[in-house]
């Protein structure tokens, strides 16, 4: 009994030291990030000295140099570069799109076209008739589709507090409504843009067509022109005339630009942390993924600076190509398959750079366990979420059953705002907020590594 009572007491003294020195560590962590970050600086030269960064283009390709450079002069063991082959789509001219209602007045519609649309070969002028989802369009059918251009007006769930689920519930109409659309005859698709926000700013995004259907020309409405073109269509028969001049080219060579700490007693073990470079061609890319491509490297930076000596090997990717095909995730998963390389664990931060509210984890329920345990240790910090859930588009393709997927939470009330719109810029991005999150991906980059997430 008296053996049993020392270990015990020597178990809980080990356990207390070990927590009081993760405790101070990652305060270290916050000041560094608070007090002399680099996140917002870095971020700024991303979006105002590069700009946009649609894959394939001149901003792409600039993107590239840009977090290399970056990434050497923090001196980190190594920069290197991934070749990847990612798709060429480029808008073209600037889109544009009205509405004449029954009575022969003409709107002008706020439009943008979806990336991976064809283009209209000129003007393409035709009826619109309005569904919200695909079992009303099917209802409807060939004969009333036939000919005509589907508007897609189905509206983000305002009740979900969690808005990444509002945008999960009407994401389809983006995605595959033109494919849908196109099956019953339609010549185009306009689709309500995927924001809570009533304003005159379209959101983009990818759609996905398939061989065999015809691909018909698609663009995003503004919510504010969707409330119009709603009222008019109510009315009665209204005729939308619009030109896209869009353009597919065969793919081009690009890169993921990748950084390692080497780690020491594990070193063959690879904790990822990583953000995608590229962005839509509109606005500057500042939370989707500036955001996480500031958050990935200041992490790494602030490590480094605190003369952190990590066991397992860090690896910082700044992936190409997320918006529209996510051949920088899954070319990286690929090469890592081939390399027979170990990922314990793979964070990814692709949800804004708004207040950070936790983590949510793509795993085993030990893994999940495992991130609640350091739940005390970042509750200081304002963390709270530490849940089951999902990890990222980029690190999805590492997805093997032992690799934990872990995505980075932040307040997500303003980030369907901005999300693929011209308003995404650098100065809607919050100084402390950035930086804030900078450092609990930093903390838990480091709690990982010394406990493992297993």
């Amino acid at each position: 009994m008296r053996h049993f009572l020392a270990l015990f007491f020597l178990i809980s003294f080990n356990n207390g030291f070990a927590q009081k020195t993760d405790s101070v560590f990652i305060r270290q962590i916050y000041d560094e990030a608070l007090l002399r970050g680099e996140s917002y600086q870095n971020l700024e030269a991303l979006c105002k000295g590069v700009g946009h960064r649609l894959t394939a283009s001149p901003g792409a390709d600039q993107a590239v140099i840009w977090g290399k450079e970056l990434l050497e002069s923090y001196n980190f063991d190594k920069v290197y570069l991934q070749k990847i082959m990612v798709p060429h789509w480029e808008r073209g001219t600037q889109e544009s799109a009205w509405f004449t209602d029954k009575d022969g007045e003409r709107k002008k519609i706020n439009v943008l076209a979806l990336g991976g649309s064809v283009a209209t070969d000129g003007t393409l002028k035709a009826e619109v008739i309005e569904v919200k989802t695909f079992d009303e369009l099917k209802e409807l059918g060939r004969a009333k589709v036939e000919g005509k251009i589907v508007f897609f007006n189905r509206a983000m769930d305002p009740k979900n507090v969690n808005t990444f689920r509002s945008y999960g519930g009407c994401y389809d109409q983006r995605g595959y409504g033109a494919l849908e659309a196109a099956k019953l005859g339609a010549v185009g698709v306009l689709v309500r843009s995927l924001s809570l926000k009533i304003d005159y700013f379209p959101h983009t995004g990818s759609l996905r067509y398939e061989e065999g259907t015809d691909k018909i020309p698609a663009a995003a409405i503004s919510t504010r022109d969707a409330y119009f073109l709603k009222t008019a269509i109510n009315k009665g028969k209204v005729i939308v005339d619009m030109q896209l001049n869009c353009k597919i080219h065969p793919d081009k060579e690009s890169y993921n630009v990748i950084a390692e700490m080497t780690g020491s007693s594990k070193k063959d073990e690879i904790i990822l942390i990583g953000g995608h470079l590229d962005s839509w061609d509109v606005g500057e890319g500042a939370h989707d993924d500036g955001a996480g491509i500031a958050h990935s490297i200041e992490a790494f930076r602030i490590l480094k600076q605190l003369n952190y000596k990590p066991k397992r090997t860090l690896r910082c990717v700044l992936y190409m190509n997320e918006e529209n095909g996510n051949m920088g995730g899954k070319t990286y998963a690929e090469k890592a398959k081939t390399a027979k390389e170990v990922h314990h664990a793979a964070l990814e931060s692709d949800r804004g750079g708004f207040t950070p509210r936790g983590f949510s984890l793509d795993g085993t329920p030990k893994q999940v366990e495992k991130l609640q345990s350091f739940s005390e240790l970042l509750k200081p910090y304002d963390l709270h979420i530490f849940e089951a859930g999902y990890g990222g588009v980029d690190i999805g393709p590492l997805k093997n059953g032992s690799t934990a997927l872990i995505g980075f939470i932040p307040d997500s009330q303003r980030y369907f705002d901005h999300h693929h719109a011209q308003s995404d810029v650098f100065e809607m991005i919050n100084q402390r907020e950035l930086e804030l999150g900078a450092a609990a991906c930093a903390s838990l980059l480091y709690l990982i590594d010394k406990h493992g997430i297993n």
